[in-house]
């Protein structure tokens, strides 16, 4: 249940020293999860994203594979929803033109196949393990064409990322999905999306057994900074 997992963060809270609880500007004192923000935050710069010559994809992974996931020091940031397949849990808005979230995954439900609004995606597991699929994008021309017949998606590769492992995902590298397999236990991961175009614009989704697809006019958060949105 949404209640269950918010109250198991809640409690893991209350074992964090009270200088952790203020904002990262108030305090001296940053555990490594606000260090790894704050490294993030340093490697993008002024930039406007992955795509900057003067910005280090392979660092920015380095950086995201070196921080050993603690639930005490994210887990004021993780609020999940049962009803949900997942929901977008805001930590930091970078230099403006990246975004950085924690995504926590209901017990066996996942995200339907989407892009990426042409923006490009660093996954870390904090938490239990995520099952992406990744598919070609579906040829526009074909799909569009009524005298041809719908075809399903076609799988390029499937794999299970367990806990610390880092992935990097791209439009360039097709489209795909990420579900939790866990029929009882929330998984929850750390996103950097940049630019975040899909939190300003949308993505599209498709459909498996077509390719056609939908455009999803705004993908917004459900809470921000560990406090809740209204929808």
């Amino acid at each position: 249940m949404a209640v269950g997992i918010t109250q198991t963060m809640a409690a893991a809270t209350t074992t964090v020293p009270p200088c952790l609880k203020s904002t990262f500007k108030e305090t001296p004192s940053l555990n490594n999860f606000d260090k790894l923000v704050q490294a993030l935050k340093d490697a993008l710069g002024p930039s406007s994203g992955l795509t900057s010559d003067d910005v280090d994809v392979d660092h920015l992974a380095r950086l995201m594979q070196d921080y050993r996931s603690d639930e005490v020091e994210w887990s004021r940031f993780a609020f999940g929803d049962a009803s949900r397949g997942y929901t977008r849990n805001l930590v930091d808005e970078g230099n403006g033109k990246s975004n950085l979230l924690i995504l926590v995954w209901s017990p066996g439900k996942g995200s339907p196949i989407h892009d990426h609004g042409n923006a490009h995606c660093l996954m870390k597991i904090l938490q239990g393990n995520l099952t992406e699929t990744r598919y070609a994008f579906p040829d526009s021309t074909s799909s569009s064409s009524a005298s041809s017949e719908p075809e399903p998606m076609q799988v390029i590769s499937e794999k299970v990322y367990r806990e610390n492992e880092v992935a990097y995902m791209a439009d360039e590298l097709g489209v795909h999905r990420v579900w939790n397999q866990d029929p009882d236990n929330f998984a929850i991961s750390l996103h950097l999306y940049t630019p975040p175009n899909v939190a300003k614009g949308g993505c599209n989704i498709f459909n498996p057994e077509t390719g056609k697809k939908s455009h999803v006019p705004k993908c917004g958060y459900y809470t921000a900074y560990g406090k809740r949105l209204n929808e």
